[in-house]
């Protein structure tokens, strides 16, 4: 994929509302930097604080375990080639247990002895959803069935839809990958 430079420029904390200068404060604090997503998404602050709102519902909620959402984050937005979403999620699954070597060969993950079933079949599903949703079989959604219930597949699902509308807006908008620090001014 040919990048150049971001279509759309990054809000700075002086130019953007009270209420998104709070999110972005809470993101220097917890994380160091503010995503250039964000920033990019702070141009509608109502669109952006829905989107924060409805991202940590989604990841800090519910009983699936936030290292199982972050796998199929990953393998989802490695199916969509999404460089930015890779530069920190690849990271924040690394730091919840998964090993370089799961990630590096997720797309294989069918062949390895170090994925439970469950995980086998999130895996697939964030594939299904993510290469083709109006296909996604009923045996998959046995499988599911057989390892998570009915909340718990909305959960993944949430996960996966959420991640592949957030990798195809960070790829049409070339974002580049946030570093450390970025968008304390």
């Amino acid at each position: 994929m040919l990048k150049t430079a971001p279509r759309i420029s990054r809000k700075s904390r002086k130019d953007v509302p009270e209420a998104t200068a709070a999110i972005y404060d809470r993101y220097m604090r917890t994380r160091g930097n503010v995503p250039n997503m964000f920033r990019t998404m702070a141009h509608r602050p109502e669109i952006f604080e829905t989107m924060i709102a409805h991202f940590e519902a989604i990841l800090q909620t519910g009983t699936v375990p936030l290292k199982l959402k972050e796998l199929v984050i990953v393998r989802t937005s490695q199916i969509n080639q999404c460089e930015y979403c890779l530069g920190s999620h690849t990271k924040i699954a690394r730091d919840l247990g998964w090993s370089e070597d799961q990630l590096v060969h997720l797309k294989d993950f069918e062949n390895r002895n170090d994925f439970t079933a469950a995980e086998k079949a999130a895996l697939r599903l964030a594939e299904q959803m993510t290469l083709d949703s109006n296909h996604v079989s009923d045996g998959l959604f046995e499988e599911l069935r057989a390892h998570f219930d009915e909340g718990e597949i909305v959960e993944l699902m949430a996960a996966i839809g959420l991640f592949n509308y957030f990798n195809r807006f960070n790829n049409a908008l070339q974002i580049e990958p946030t570093k450390p620090g970025e968008g304390a001014e």
